[in-house]
């Protein structure tokens, strides 16, 4: 072993898999990084001297002579108000042209805050998307998943997110996307001039699969840096965390440990526990709120992933395509933000509850009526009343390409009620009826 600008080089290697190499070495951390062979690694077990890396682009080459070169620091990202702006790549590095942050270095994947540091969510975060606003409020310091089908425009619905979220600053985290969905997201970001608040980083399908392991780290470490640090609130997009959990199993296999569901690592709750464990409200107002793709297999909801994020996260936001309007819709009745009602009808207007309820509701009675006509059977002028409310409050409400504020949703909403049913049916408290019930020109 040699020693040089405080780097340990050694240059035997006991055990060489797909993705991982072994050596034998002391005085080394967890999730040091390091080099083998000139390729970025990471320590991921240590067994005594036997420590074992994640050789990010693959040890295809690598021999047992090659040189294993310790860096003796975790992974680190530079923190300022820089960040702001830029493109970065899984490691941090900026990925168009030199970036002078000024700032400090930071450890990425550090602990999440402490819980009696934590104050209850309590702000609003309209994102503009109906079907999200007004059936399924988001909160600030909430964690909650889109869950979607692999055909389903989720990135577009992530960037629109991205562009209308009343929110200081965003952070992207993009896992194994195509070029094509980087450019997309690149481009919209350009073309609204939306940039300037807004940090991305990025592993696409032509990097190493295991490099997607640090997006999710370095985008929190950046959150955590301007919601505590600068009191902001901050909105975190992570995409797509079924990606983000292949990686782990790619590592996970190739270490030899005993997979558990669906080829998942046994870690994988916990995996996740720790990034989504990240969103909080502080009580310096800043906040981290986590919305997060899970893209799931023909819609398969009990997979290990999406299985395991609905035990951590708070709700679930479900897509899914509208046979009646051809609209991708966020689901009313797969959806569910567990923590909305902190918010509905308090920071939103008064009639916001009752509004939701009723909506979906008479949205459930168009179901039924559906099943009925699948069926064979007569339907009521009550049924085909409801198919029709159903249909347009799909393609007003529901549908993802709708943009428009919360007031303007209810009032689309209560439009809706007056057009195709009475007061009595409705079932909304009188008082409210009687203030937003439109009045017939």
């Amino acid at each position: 072993m040699d020693t040089q600008a405080f780097k340990k080089i050694y240059t035997k290697i006991d055990n060489i898999t797909k993705a991982t190499v072994t050596v034998m070495a002391g005085d080394v951390g967890n999730e040091e990084l390091a080099s083998v062979g000139g390729r970025p690694a990471q320590v991921v077990r240590i067994d005594g001297e036997r420590v074992t890396l994640q050789v990010f682009a693959g040890t295809e080459g690598i021999s047992t002579d090659s040189e294993v070169v310790f860096y003796g620091q975790p992974p680190k990202l530079k923190v300022g108000d820089g960040l702001a702006g830029h493109i970065f790549d899984a490691f941090g590095r900026p990925m168009f042209g030199a970036v002078d942050i000024e700032g400090q270095e930071r450890e990425i994947g550090g602990p999440t805050v402490n819980p009696y540091k934590r104050e209850q969510p309590s702000e609003f975060i309209p994102t503009g998307i109906a079907g999200i606003d007004l059936n399924n409020a988001l909160v600030s310091g909430q964690k909650i998943p889109f869950f979607a089908d692999p055909d389903q425009p989720y990135n577009q619905v992530m960037a629109m997110v991205a562009l209308r979220a009343k929110a200081d600053k965003i952070i992207l985290g993009g896992m194994g996307l195509t070029n094509d969905d980087f450019l997309y997201f690149k481009n919209v970001f350009d073309n609204a001039g939306a940039l300037d608040r807004i940090v991305f980083f990025v592993n696409t399908t032509e990097n190493p699969p295991v490099e997607r392991l640090l997006v999710p780290d370095m985008a929190l470490t950046a959150a955590e840096y301007f919601a505590a640090d600068k009191g902001e609130k901050v909105l975190v997009l992570l995409t797509d965390m079924t990606l983000y959990a292949d990686a782990l199993a790619i590592v996970s296999n190739r270490m030899d440990q005993i997979p558990s569901k669906d080829s998942m690592p046994g870690s994988l709750y916990s995996d996740l526990a720790k990034i989504y464990e990240k969103a909080v409200q502080l009580p310096n107002g800043g906040s981290i709120t986590i919305v997060a793709v899970t893209t799931l297999n023909g819609g398969d909801i009990t997979h290990a992933v999406p299985d395991n994020t609905g035990y951590i996260t708070e709700g679930q936001l479900f897509l899914r395509n509208d046979s009646d309007t051809g609209k991708v819709i966020v689901d009313p009745f797969r959806s569910l933000s567990r923590l909305k009602q902190l918010v509905i009808g308090k920071k939103t207007r008064e009639d916001h509850p009752q509004v939701m309820n009723a909506a979906v509701r008479l949205y459930a009675d168009a179901a039924g009526a559906k099943t009925k006509l699948e069926n064979g059977f007569d339907l009521s002028d009550y049924d085909k009343r409801t198919l029709k409310f159903a249909h347009d409050y799909s393609n007003e409400l529901l549908a993802i390409d709708v943009n428009i504020d919360v007031e303007k949703m209810l009032d689309i909403a209560w439009s809706l009620f007056a057009k195709y049913f009475t007061k009595a049916e409705v079932s909304v408290k009188a008082d409210l009826v009687e203030k937003y019930w439109p009045v017939k020109q």
